[in-house]
């Protein structure tokens, strides 16, 4: 029996890599058969050694999604993972530091139909990320970019210290039809004045859509994180229904 498009193992080439903040990349692959995604969707990426061990990781895709959009799906075969590394990771580390141009990995996808935004989709969004969280959130708002997308947006991002801030130049280029609130966790850049902490209630109610505009919410980041924000959210009036999260283990914000 055929495997399905969306278990079928891929071989991807790296084309280019640039450095987010010294402990992530950004991996540019050309994917040959690859038909594309919705953007919130995540990948499989398979490593395997000369002795024949193999391993696997997650990792969401950073690209704009080219499903689902207005006037149908757009072709490509590029795609773009931004990975973090993980301290005494098995397969971060690889791809963010050993990986060269022109080497092939394995993967399969896209993964995943539950944390996605459609571009046709006319309701406002909030988009709210912990550290690395941000990855799928971002080709979220590569796609609304892309596609001239009016839908109202806003970002909220929870990051340690501006040296560990993902896209930062990009993400400036989004306002002000983007709105973005970014929380420091640990420090502050030079002249921030604003508080220095993590995400509350009182951030949420003030950076957010209210409840009664009935706003897509994505939560993506840690597992506290995420179950903080979300709980809350809840206890502010938010429809439940209406928030999607993605969570990952105890690394980010």
């Amino acid at each position: 029996m055929t495997e399905p498009y969306a278990l079928s193992w891929l071989v991807g080439t790296l084309v280019d890599r640039r450095f987010e903040t010294p402990s992530a990349a950004t991996l540019e692959l050309d994917v040959p058969g690859w038909r594309g995604a919705m953007a919130g969707q995540h990948v499989d990426v398979r490593l395997t050694a000369e002795d024949g061990y193999s391993t696997q990781r997650s990792y969401s895709l950073a690209s704009a999604g080219t499903m689902g959009l207005p006037g149908g799906p757009v072709t490509s075969e590029r795609i773009s993972l931004t990975v973090q590394v993980v301290d005494d990771g098995e397969v971060s580390p690889y791809l963010t530091q050993d990986l060269q141009v022109g080497d092939q990995i394995e993967l399969r996808g896209p993964v995943g139909n539950w944390f996605v935004w459609h571009a046709t989709d006319p309701h406002p969004v909030q988009l709210i990320g912990g550290g690395s969280g941000l990855v799928p959130l971002m080709s979220m708002l590569r796609t609304r970019r892309d596609v001239a997308s009016v839908s109202p947006f806003r970002l909220l991002v929870s990051v340690r210290t501006p040296g560990d801030a993902l896209y930062a130049d990009e993400l400036a280029t989004l306002e002000p039809g983007v709105a973005v609130t970014r929380v420091w966790t640990r420090t502050g850049p030079p002249g921030f004045l604003g508080p220095i902490g993590r995400v509350n209630a009182d951030i949420l109610r003030d950076a957010c859509f209210p409840p009664d505009l009935n706003a897509h919410v994505f939560v993506c980041g840690p597992t506290p994180f995420v179950e903080l924000v979300a709980d809350t959210l809840v206890d502010l009036g938010h429809d439940p229904d209406r928030i999607r999260t993605e969570r990952f283990g105890p690394t980010g914000a």
